[in-house]
């Protein structure tokens, strides 16, 4: 039987009325194992770094002398690191589960959309439009909390509430207006463009391997890995840039 490819998460059991999906299984397990990873990890930090402590502060290094070369400001970028490297953690771990091996052909048999289909254990997190939704809020909150804290509530309203008699006068109010609908937007092109590439890599890898398996589709995977990649890194930097201007006063 060829996989089913579905749109939406499928429920793999029921706790009430309330679905609980494959993604979301997927996520609670990603984000337990990350945060005993921290709890297990920090007694063992030394002054003096070695074995794997060697490796976590190189990758954290790296990251911040990344974030310092786009805004050019070392204090900055260990401000908005613990949001931006956070974001970039999560997406790539949520893109890359789609290349654990039993993806869309381990599962149980169940009904979904009215039809009996093998739901499977194992989904990518952010081809699931409800996670990639939920990361894109939760990034632009983060925008907005470090605007305010950088340039006051005030100020910051300022950007987007502008009097109609000041001046540009109406320019300036309507400029504002488009300035609060393009903040709505970054969270629709957040969501669509992250979910769009992971779950257009989900389909071509469950394809691939049901026509031609084995061998033929190590080169997807790979290409698969390096766009969950990039996609984390496109939408963590975006947030950075975003809340750099964000933290930026208007003249």
């Amino acid at each position: 039987m060829a996989p089913v490819i579905s749109l939406s998460a499928e429920a793999i059991t029921y706790w009430g009325t309330l679905p609980i999906t494959n993604t979301l299984v997927v996520s609670l397990v990603i984000s337990v194992s990350l945060m005993l990873f921290a709890i297990i990890f920090r007694p063992f930090i030394k002054s003096v770094p070695s074995g794997i402590q060697n490796i976590v502060e190189m990758i954290f290094e790296g990251a911040v002398d990344f974030i310092e070369s786009v805004l050019q400001d070392r204090k900055a970028a260990y401000q908005y690191f613990p949001v931006v490297f956070t974001i970039f953690l999560f997406v790539i771990l949520y893109n890359w589960i789609e290349i654990v091996p039993g993806l869309g052909s381990i599962g149980v048999w169940g009904e979904h959309h009215g039809e009996i289909v093998l739901i499977p254990f194992i989904r990518s997190s952010s081809a699931d439009m409800n996670v990639t939704i939920a990361i894109a809020i939760s990034a632009m909150i983060s925008v907005q909390i470090y605007g305010s804290s950088a340039l006051g509530i005030g100020e910051y309203a300022g950007k987007f509430l502008v009097s109609p008699f000041k001046k540009p006068y109406f320019i300036g109010t309507f400029v504002g207006l488009l300035e609060i609908v393009s903040e709505f937007a970054k969270i629709i092109s957040f969501s669509f463009r992250l979910f769009g590439n992971i779950f257009a890599g989900e389909v071509l890898l469950l394809v691939v391997g049901f026509l031609i398996p084995y061998i033929v589709p190590l080169p997807f995977i790979f290409l698969e890995i390096f766009v969950g990649f990039i996609q984390a890194l496109v939408f963590s930097m975006l947030t950075l840039v975003f809340i750099k201007n964000a933290a930026t006063a208007h003249h």
